[in-house]
């Protein structure tokens, strides 16, 4: 049996369970999901490759990717922020499109009357304090009223898409548009731009930015450790004189506010207008981002890049290997369920247990 020298630190120890789980249940996944290939008639070491060459293979398909996981590590954080207070939040995708209605409001409203570096900044600010609030309620719904958060934010995204259908399809619907119901389209001058030389939007560096500071707020300050320490016993907290119910509005309206951003990067740099495509699943896309980086914002990145690859090759493997194009949706559902059940393995295995000596 391996065995870890006894002299090894506990926090070493915990550093590589928890680097060590996730990719072990993504390897199960990939088997899991070969074997589905293999049964719907592919190759499934053929699937593998065009997986890969379709996100990573050529610097065309990176900018695809790094397009896709820019929303992603933003929606990751609703869930990774609140998840160190002991929240469950899955409210995501109800955050991103409020939050993208809001900056479409006021991109509307003010964006032809202001600067566009200041309009994007309005929106932005839209974005974020409507998605914060938005999943805010949900906290304060747990705190105040007993409510559980999980079904209380996952209600949300039901209730924001449909505000979102009210709106597109009355009082914000651009007539001249017949494709399908959308509101009238933002100034060009206020679009976000992209990166020079590439097609990656400027959203990329929104993503990279939030979850640089996210891992600072959560590790390196007061507020962070105060989060943490609630998160680990919330009575004890409370009796130690925590402010817990300030905590948990606190940090569901920061992960919220996330959310809520990568909805204005989405109608800003994609859409450029709000309708039915703004639901394109981010949200719920996020939610497994932040499971598979054990909530850490920095690894939220990585994670993120790599699921926006697999979310760039579905339209490949719907031509070439003749797969539905949810074939990607089931690999994201296997690699969920595989990490979940991965979560129950921590502190269980004996080649990460700490040893005593006799």
């Amino acid at each position: 049996m391996i065995s870890f020298p006894q002299r090894a630190p506990a926090l070493w120890r915990r550093s590589l369970e928890a680097l060590v789980l996730p990719i072990m249940a993504l390897l199960v996944a990939l088997v899991i999901f070969g074997v589905f290939c293999a049964l719907a008639g592919a190759n499934p070491w053929a699937v593998y490759g065009s997986i890969y060459q379709a996100a990573f293979g050529r610097w065309s398909a990176w900018q695809n990717t790094l397009i896709r996981a820019a929303p992603l590590m933003l929606t990751a954080l609703c869930t990774a922020l609140p998840a160190r207070l002991g929240l469950v939040i899955i409210g995501n995708e109800g955050a991103l499109v409020m939050g993208g209605l809001a900056a479409v409001v006021v991109g509307l409203g003010v964006g032809p009357s202001l600067p566009p570096v200041m309009a994007q900044v309005a929106m932005a600010m839209a974005g974020m304090i409507t998605g914060g609030l938005w999943i805010m309620l949900a906290g304060a719904l747990r705190h105040y009223r007993g409510v559980n958060e999980t079904i209380s934010s996952l209600l949300l995204n039901y209730i924001a898409i449909a505000l979102m259908n009210h709106l597109v399809e009355g009082p914000m619907r651009d007539a001249s548009f017949v494709t399908k119901p959308s509101s009238v389209e933002l100034d060009p001058s206020i679009w976000l731009g992209t990166i020079p030389g590439t097609r990656i939007h400027l959203g990329l560096l929104y993503g990279l930015v939030v979850c640089v500071l996210a891992y600072g707020l959560i590790q390196r300050t007061t507020f962070g450790f105060a989060a943490r320490t609630a998160g680990g016993n919330a009575r004890a907290a409370q009796i130690a004189g925590l402010p817990v119910g300030k905590l948990t509005m606190a940090i569901c309206f920061l992960g919220g506010s996330a959310a809520g951003l990568a909805g204005m990067v989405e109608v800003a740099a994609v859409q450029k207008r709000i309708n039915e495509s703004l639901v394109s699943n981010y949200g719920y896309a996020g939610i497994l981002v932040a499971f598979v980086s054990r909530h850490n914002p920095l690894a939220t990145i990585l994670v993120a890049i790599l699921l926006g690859g697999i979310l760039a090759s579905g339209g490949i493997l719907q031509r070439s290997h003749d797969l539905p194009d949810a074939t990607v949706l089931v690999f994201q559902g296997i690699v969920f369920l595989c990490v979940l059940f991965s979560d129950s393995l921590y502190g269980r295995l004996p080649w990460f247990r700490e040893t005593v000596e006799g």
